[in-house]
């Protein structure tokens, strides 16, 4: 570890025993699903599909998220369930996509989620009373939101690029060191799809793969749920290894982050065979660029350019103008991009040929028995 890691991990750890010191409980189950590394695992379409089924098995599931880059600080409602309350800007890329989404979901928007988790309770006393179920707290990008007590701890990994060069900030992506995976109750290798299809994107077929339904398989400690084929893998191997070392106890689930379809700006849906024939200028400003280039090459897109920026990046009307002509240059028919992307265009006016690219999380059942009842 040198100086600039040094400063980093004292910060790191004096925050992190503050946190526990005055952590508060709510008085309903929380879950937190987040990662160790700077974006990129894809957090937003776990939670997404989480709340979800947390709602077909009978909960109330309510969504408590700090809105990264969002103006309003809250405690406030980015949704009650019908859809967004306020604007992008103020709520945060991730709050908007995950309000539009969920319908019945509500979204409760505060660096303190505590108090966030409170506001919900007070809003929802009287639909707990009617429906008599139970609140189901999901913690979003919750892992070193060490404030609050949470029941159980989701892991993400980026299955492509698991811990980079595995440097602690700002040098590497870590937020926090190797031995923090000992904490989660749960792993769950992300995207296993590009990483298991990435011969077969760069070779001759672009198709997306099928594989064989997931299955248990058993060890003396812990269990790693694995694609017989596909997740016998080197790299998985490799991986599940190294997370062993930190955490034996904890189950290993394998995910993919699959291709749905495209939405317009508009709200427009068109599905992924409508993309046959035609040619594409992608831009984003995400915290993996490379792994959603990978996506859009499963999906079987003819690629005519690229064209990355930050993440969370604001973008202004030159920004678009610059877009439009690196994609007319590139000979493209057509711009996509990230649904966190195209929510920060809605302010903007926007090229008519422009649409995102929709992202599915899928992943075994198994999964959700883990999370739920156990």
């Amino acid at each position: 570890m040198n100086l600039i890691e040094g400063l980093y991990y004292i910060g790191y750890s004096i925050k992190k025993y503050n946190d526990l010191k005055n952590q508060k409980k709510l008085p309903f189950k929380v879950i937190s699903i987040g990662n160790i590394t700077v974006g990129g695992t894809g957090k937003t379409p776990a939670t997404i599909t989480i709340a979800e089924e947390a709602k077909r098995r009978g909960f109330i599931p309510v969504i408590l998220t700090r809105g990264y880059k969002g103006k309003i600080k809250g405690p406030c409602f980015v949704s009650k369930g019908e859809g967004p309350l306020m604007s992008e800007e103020d709520a945060g890329d991730e709050p908007i996509i995950m309000a539009e989404k969920l319908k019945g979901v509500p979204i409760v928007k505060g660096e303190n989620r505590y108090d966030a988790g409170i506001l919900a309770i007070e809003n929802l006393k009287s639909e707990i009373s009617n429906l008599k179920s139970e609140i189901l707290f999901i913690l979003d990008d919750g892992f070193q939101h060490w404030k609050l007590f949470r029941d159980k701890d989701l892991l993400l990994i980026d299955g492509t690029n698991p811990f980079g060069n595995k440097k602690l900030l700002p040098i590497g992506p870590l937020r926090e060191p190797l031995r923090a995976i000992g904490r989660a109750d749960i792993v769950v290798i992300t995207k296993t799809n590009m990483l298991s299809s990435q011969s077969t994107v760069h070779g001759q077929s672009t198709a997306p793969p099928t594989y064989p339904s997931p299955s248990r398989g058993e060890g003396k400690e812990g269990g790693d749920r694995s694609h017989s084929m596909t997740y016998g893998k080197s790299e998985f191997r490799r991986l599940i290894k190294e997370i062993r070392k930190y955490n034996k106890k904890a189950p290993v689930f394998f995910a993919e982050h699959r291709p749905l379809q495209f939405l317009s700006a508009h709200g427009e849906i068109f599905p992924l065979e409508w993309a046959k024939g035609k040619r594409f200028f992608v831009f984003s400003g995400i915290g993996n660029p490379g792994s959603f280039k990978e996506t859009l090459l499963l999906a079987g897109i003819n690629l005519k350019g690229y064209k990355s920026y930050r993440d969370h990046y604001r973008y202004t009307p030159k920004d678009i103008e610059k877009i439009v002509e690196h994609s007319k240059r590139s000979g493209a028919d057509w711009i996509v991009t990230t649904e966190k992307d195209i929510m920060r265009l809605k302010e903007l006016e926007v090229p008519a040929k422009l649409v995102a690219l929709v992202i599915e999380f899928s992943v075994d059942v198994g999964f959700y028995d883990e999370v739920f009842t156990k």
